[in-house]
């Protein structure tokens, strides 16, 4: 068995399977596709430590020795370790990883990174430990809390944690760093994985700004610097407001965030215009430039929750068949997409499409206007794209049943009134864009 096909031996409940391809599902929903992640972590961190002591990889004992500390650490305090196995980076790591050591891949595993790994799980749960940590840099980083500033003068390669239930710290010869009683709190050596948190109405959104993990979204354009201060301070207060229009007006999307999104990425943009993504193998983590607005930053939540369930569910249920190269029609994009690609689009457009049909009744003057243009749009890009899926031939029993729900949701959309100004340019739009698509794509 290899590390691209863990399995999780857990088959999906019919109702959550059709309330997820109906393009909902809320938070009952989102937590078991969360708690089917947690348990593919947990499949491939062991697998590191089996591969390498299967391959006799120089490192093995050391993977073995920090995985009994894991265990040690789960059994003191289950719930502490469960927030570092669960954090949307160690998944990332791990598969890679595992795929390196079995050779499916030609970069160097990093298996040293398992002792950060432990040393991260001894920090949370307050076990007593000893342990060797890699360098990053100038830095020893430890997944899910943040990063200690050593600043090496020496020949050392890696750095030494020592933990307790009282204290943390982190040393490289005479250079020691302690972790602050609270690790997302930063101090002068200690750059940690900060806190931004939102709540309105009783309900509490608890996230990490994750602007340093290197996995945290693999080929994205991530901002290289930490957000300063200032930043972040807008960042919370419009994560602030976002939460609120979702919790008040968004409530399905809102229970979805809750459960799946666990980070947020800063990433880079063109001046003027904003991007967001998410990555196949680092679930829970969202990245996203800096937003302009609440209804932006609601709006991408919207969009990127989409993401996050639908890989999610993949990992547990094949939607589609094998790729065979063939290439198809994507409405919102100039260039040819393989179903992979496509079905998230049509997914991630209905969650867009169901945001502003909401936010339109909500809205007025020139809001409105906005809010009516973008929900005929996507609407009818997003109706188009899963037509072209459900004709594809490309996908499952599975696929089938999940593309025609999904495309029963945005008929059901279909008679939803909108100005008639803004029908016939929708309709001229998705007629000029398939035009251009086909001059632009030959023979596909």
């Amino acid at each position: 068995m290899t590390a691209a096909a863990v399995p999780i031996r857990r088959p999906v409940p019919g109702p959550v399977f059709d309330a997820l391809a109906r393009g909902g599902g809320g938070a009952r929903a989102a937590r078991y596709l969360r708690e089917a992640e947690y348990g593919k972590h947990l499949l491939l961190v062991r697998q590191v430590v089996d591969a390498a002591i299967a391959r006799e990889h120089p490192l093995a004992e050391r993977a073995r020795a920090a995985y009994d500390l894991l265990m040690r650490a789960e059994e003191a305090a289950p719930a502490a370790v469960a927030r570092v196995l669960s954090h949307p980076t160690v998944g990332a790591w791990a598969r890679r990883t595992a795929l390196s050591l079995e050779g499916h891949r030609t970069d160097p595993p990093r298996v040293a990174a398992m002792s950060a790994l432990a040393a991260a799980a001894a920090v949370r749960s307050g076990t007593e430990a000893r342990v060797t940590v890699p360098l990053y840099g100038p830095t020893a980083p430890l997944p899910g809390l943040g990063r200690a500033l050593l600043r090496p003068g020496g020949a050392q390669e890696e750095a030494i944690l020592e933990a307790d239930a009282h204290a943390a710290e982190l040393s490289l010869g005479r250079v020691r760093v302690r972790i602050p009683d609270d690790p997302h709190e930063d101090t002068g050596d200690w750059h940690a994985l900060r806190r931004l948190s939102a709540e309105h109405r009783g309900r509490r959104l608890e996230l990490l700004l994750d602007d340093q993990d290197a996995d945290r979204l693999a080929g994205g354009a991530v901002r290289e610097s930490r957000l300063a201060a200032d930043q972040v301070t807008r960042l919370r207060d419009l994560l602030r407001q976002a939460w609120a229009i979702l919790v008040e007006h968004h409530w399905t999307i809102a229970g979805e965030v809750g459960e799946t999104v666990r980070t947020l990425t800063p990433m880079r943009a063109d001046p003027g215009a904003r991007v967001s993504a998410t990555a196949r193998h680092c679930f829970g983590n969202l990245g996203l430039s800096e937003p302009s607005d609440p209804v932006w930053l609601a709006l991408t939540f919207a969009h990127e929750v989409q993401h996050t369930k639908m890989v999610a569910l993949a990992d547990l249920v094949p939607l589609t068949v094998p790729d065979d190269g063939r290439l198809f029609y994507a409405p919102w994009r100039p260039d040819a997409r393989p179903m992979s690609g496509l079905i998230q689009g049509v997914y991630a457009h209905l969650g867009v499409a169901g945001f502003w049909r909401r936010r339109r009744l909500l809205a007025a003057g020139r809001e409105q206007d906005r809010a009516q243009t973008e929900f005929a749009y996507w609407r009818r890009a997003a109706a188009d794209g899963g037509r072209e899926v459900l004709a594809s031939g490309a996908l499952t029993p599975a696929g089938e049943r999940f593309m025609a729900a999904t495309l029963a949701t945005l008929r059901s959309w279909r008679d939803d009134p909108v100005p008639a100004p803004v029908t016939e340019a929708t309709e001229a739009a998705a007629r000029a864009h398939l035009v251009r698509w086909r001059e632009d794509n030959p023979g596909v």
